[in-house]
């Protein structure tokens, strides 16, 4: 082994910004890293970070009043072995309203300029699947063009955490850039059915936990806050009685749906297209299905999520049980900022799989990697959209490939 790299014994030290709860620490720590620094500018984020990780120091700051600097002092007087964030994804993510104009969209390329100033071993950037095509693939290029100038070697994928055990159909973008080193990709550890291009992943491998099973672990818990039950009105147990497992407001009769459905299946967005034209409405209550893992958790889960088998809709706890929180962590804040804290959350056991790749990363000797797109895996699919389909052709014609025969663009 090189002086360059960690020695497998030690400790790697990291910094975790947009951390938000503290799922990506809950990882890191299970993986032996010491998180030198965490930070985050929202307030509830910041307290339920500080109560559930005491001993990490933490800085309550808007990333562009953080300086490299700062960052450095943090670990030490020296680069961390690892800088990690996740911009936050309101801008372009599918569950909610996109906005080309957000300013936390100009965060992604803060992120990445500060990312390179400071110069860690190994930088990861996690995002929202639609990260990819938004503003034409603007944001990917503020992501990579400061990695890729300051001499990084670059693994960009969309991975679905239900493939590294996670209970959850969720699909994230994951980035690691390294220096001098070829990044690691994530091992897929579980098979996954419940969703498109999932099952193309780990076969052959056991399957992930499901919603059941998960869910079935959280026991007694009647002196945990988070688990307290919001009981439904007469109508929304109705509807709520109707749905058979997998079921969504859309297969509910006309009589029980909300009476806005209508006008929101129908309605016409700026292009003209009625919605319908789109897949209809938004999906509203959604009974999970037991047998499979649940679908994405949001922060409306605790409102729109129905357990697969109680006849309610799931308590706080239950939806940090799917994203795979210990159920003693701890979550401060009110009803609809925790439902938030929750659903924006990296799964910490997702976390864990991506803290093993940077490790593997950090103990390859540091060698003559070029700078540059190591592997740009961008779906799943046999087939991409247009609008994904010509962001991975400017990334390629950009910067083209470091090591092509790692090129996986379809999986």
């Amino acid at each position: 082994m090189t002086e360059d790299a960690v020695e497998p014994q030690s400790s790697p030290s990291a910094v975790d910004l947009f951390c938000g709860a503290g799922g990506l620490a809950c990882g890191l720590a299970e993986r032996g890293f010491d998180v030198r620094l965490g930070s985050d500018v929202w307030k509830p984020a910041a307290r339920t970070y500080v109560a559930n990780f005491p001993d990490h120091t933490f800085a309550e700051l808007d990333i562009r009043d953080l300086s490299a600097s700062d960052i450095i002092a943090a670990s030490g007087g020296t680069a961390p072995d690892l800088i990690a964030g996740g911009p936050p994804c309101q801008g372009f993510s599918s569950a909610g309203a996109r906005s080309a104009d957000d300013e936390r969209n100009t965060l992604v390329g803060w992120y990445a300029k500060l990312a390179a100033e400071v110069l860690p071993p190994v930088v990861v950037f996690e995002n929202v699947e639609g990260f990819l095509t938004a503003s034409g693939g603007k944001f990917v290029l503020d992501l990579l063009d400061p990695l890729v100038e300051a001499g990084y070697t670059i693994s960009l994928e969309k991975l679905n955490v239900a493939n590294f055990g996670v209970p959850q159909l969720r699909k994230r973008v994951i980035a690691i850039a390294a220096l001098g080193r070829l990044p690691q990709v994530l091992v897929p550890t579980r098979s996954a059915v419940g969703s498109p291009g999932v099952w193309r992943v780990g076969g052959g491998l056991p399957p992930t936990v499901t919603a059941g099973e998960a869910l079935a672990q959280v026991g007694d818990l009647r002196d945990d806050p988070l688990s307290s039950v919001r009981p439904p009105g007469e109508m929304e147990l109705e509807r709520i009685r109707a749905l058979g497992p997998g079921q969504t407001m859309r297969d509910l009769p006309e009589r029980l749906q909300h009476a806005s459905w209508t006008t929101r299946a129908n309605r016409r967005v700026r292009d003209g297209r009625p919605t319908e034209k789109r897949g209809g409405a938004p999906i509203g209550l959604r009974r999970l299905r037991a047998d499979e893992p649940s679908k994405a958790i949001t922060g409306a889960a605790t409102r729109e999520f129905v357990h697969p088998t109680l006849d309610r809709t799931l308590t706080a706890r239950e939806a940090a049980v799917l994203q795979t929180f210990p159920t003693e962590f701890q979550f401060l804040g009110t009803k609809s900022e925790i439902a938030t804290m929750i659903g924006n959350a990296i799964p910490p056991r997702f976390a864990a799989e991506l803290a093993s790749a940077v490790r593997s990363t950090l103990l390859l000797p540091q060698g003559s990697t070029d700078p540059g797109i190591a592997t740009f895996r961008a779906t799943n699919a046999e087939a991409m959209s247009p609008a994904l389909s010509r962001v991975v052709n400017t990334v390629e014609r950009r910067y083209g490939l470091a090591h092509p025969e790692l090129d996986l663009t379809q999986g």
